[in-house]
Formats: C-alpha cells, sequence, structure tokens
C-alpha cells in the first residue's frame, strides 16, 4: 500500500519546465553582439530567476511563463521601477539552446540566440603550472579593448591608469589558475578584475564597509564576501584568487573572503559568453585612475 500511494505521488510529479536552468547568451543590439545570461529556477508553483544584460549587474525577473513551445517573462528596471521593463521571449530548442528577443516597450528588438550555461565540475584538485609574470613584458602582453584610446602606462613597475579610458585585456588565455594582483585605489576609485574576461571581482574604494556583491572582493552582482578587510584609499591591497571550473576563493589582504563559492553566471561588462571557454585577464579601466603592480598567474597544469 505505502510503495503503491509513493508510486502515484511520483507518477503525478510536475516535470520541471525546460526553461528551467542557466543560459549563456549573445545579443545582437544596435551598436553589435553583446553577452547576456540568465537563470530560472522553480519556486513553489511558480518559476523566478535573475537576468544580467551587458552592463550593471544581475536582477530578478518576473511574471515567467512557459507556454508550449516558447517562454516569456519580464525583466524589470531595478534602477527605476516606474521605468518600463523589457520582456523577453523566445523558444527552446533540443533542450540545450534557445532563440528569441529582448523586446524594451519603445526601441528595437534585439535577437538573441544562446546555450545552456555549462556546469564547470572539475573531477579533483588541479595542479599548477610554472607562474607567468604578466607585467613582465610591459604593455606588451596586453591590448586595449575595441580599440579604444589607452590612458594605461608602465612606470617603475607599476600599471596606471590616470584616468577613465579602455578596459585592458591580458593576450594570454586562461582555464583554471591562481591570481595573484596588488592595487592601489584612489579615493572614490573603482575598477575590476575580470577572470576569463567574464566574471568581475570588485575593486572599490570603500573602507570601512560591510561585504556587498558590488564592492571590493565581491563578484559583481554574484557573490557576496564573507567579510570587509579593505584597507584606506591610497594604501596597497592585495589580492589572491583562484578560479577552478565556476568554483572561485578570493583571498583579499590574507584574508579568505570567499571560498570555494560557484559563480552562477557572467557579470555586466562581459568580453563575451562563453563560459566553457578558456579567457584572458581584464582590469577595468573606463571608470576612474587605478594603479596595479606584481600581476602574477599560475594556470592549472593540463596534465600533457
Amino acid at each position: 500500500m505505502v510503495l503503491a500511494l509513493f508510486a502515484g505521488l511520483m507518477a503525478v510529479t510536475p516535470t520541471p519546465p525546460i526553461l528551467v536552468g542557466r543560459w549563456d547568451l549573445t545579443v545582437v543590439g544596435s551598436h553589435g553582439r553583446y553577452p547576456a545570461w540568465f537563470e530560472i529556477v522553480q519556486a513553489g508553483d511558480s518559476l523566478a530567476g535573475r537576468f544580467q544584460g551587458q552592463f550593471g549587474h544581475a536582477t530578478p525577473v518576473a511574471s515567467v511563463s512557459t507556454p508550449t513551445g516558447r517562454f516569456r517573462f519580464v525583466w524589470p528596471n531595478e534602477d527605476d521601477p516606474k521605468a518600463p521593463a523589457t520582456v523577453v521571449e523566445g523558444q527552446v530548442a533540443g533542450g540545450s539552446t534557445i532563440t528569441g528577443a529582448l523586446v524594451p516597450v519603445s526601441g528595437a528588438r534585439e535577437p538573441f540566440r544562446g546555450v545552456r550555461a555549462p556546469a564547470l565540475n572539475r573531477p579533483g584538485v588541479p595542479s599548477w603550472g610554472r607562474g607567468i609574470d604578466l607585467l613582465q613584458g610591459g604593455l606588451t602582453g596586453w591590448r586595449v579593448r575595441d580599440g579604444k584610446a589607452s590612458g594605461w602606462k608602465m612606470v617603475a613597475g607599476v600599471l596606471t591608469n590616470d584616468g577613465p579610458s579602455a578596459d585592458l585585456i591580458s593576450r594570454g588565455l586562461f582555464d583554471d589558475f591562481r591570481l595573484h594582483v596588488e592595487v592601489n585605489i584612489p579615493p572614490n576609485g573603482n575598477s575590476g578584475i575580470y577572470l576569463r574576461g567574464r566574471y568581475e571581482v570588485q575593486v572599490l574604494d570603500g573602507y570601512p564597509q560591510s561585504p556587498g556583491s558590488r564592492r571590493i572582493g565581491g563578484v559583481y552582482g554574484q557573490v557576496t564576501p564573507t567579510s570587509h578587510p579593505a584597507k584606506p584609499a591610497g594604501e596597497w591591497q592585495t589580492f589572491d584568487i583562484t578560479l577552478v571550473g565556476r568554483r572561485v576563493t578570493v583571498v583579499l589582504n590574507s584574508v579568505t573572503i570567499i571560498d570555494g563559492v560557484e559563480i552562477p553566471g557572467i557579470t555586466g561588462g562581459a568580453l563575451e559568453s562563453n563560459e566553457g571557454a578558456p579567457g584572458p585577464v581584464m582590469l577595468q579601466g573606463d571608470h576612474t585612475a587605478i594603479q596595479f603592480r606584481n600581476i602574477r598567474i599560475e594556470p592549472a597544469h593540463d596534465g600533457s
């Protein structure tokens, strides 16, 4: 009797909609292609989730529906609740790819294509290869984003951005790694360290403050640190960051503030959304002046 009842309950358990999960998007906007991301989760009898656009941070979506063969949800403007929301609509093909469009209340539709985001689970603990000094050749090992004007220069071993200019991208691409960075943040300074060019570890003046995903050491809008051991503006501070698959550990000024936490998806300003591929280290330069030194990376050994 008990087994029969259990089997009956199992039989009526609804299958989650195929949209549930995480999705990496490439959107075609008026100024070209850009990455985006969203996740949909089952929340009781309904669906909920978050959407990451080209900039900013991942924010909640509303009114998720999955009519036969299609999906639709609303992405409100978090900064201005009275502003018109964007509608995201499309269809899932074969369980692993999606097509659709972002539909602003005013403005042109922005079509997108997407794939289910990879899990990036890693077996075991990696061994680390030979360390690489990313500043050994000065700026020769870097390029500026989108060919924009660069305000970066090397002086006595210090990489300096004098003011808002271009983001700086390493020419080397990396998969799993350990990264050491020293940074000097001016008063009200704002920058970031992008891992694989997709996940921003926030670099921000803010002493003293409580921890936050959009404060120093947080993975922007995705992962919140457990503490906030920042130093005052103008002092050199150290980051030691380990990225294995989606799991990130951040040590700020010798204090572990994120310990092996999963990064759900890309952050605003990412170069692209191909999460399964190696990517560069990117230093954000489009906000304020900033200084870096002693940037060293140890890639995971590929076993060859």
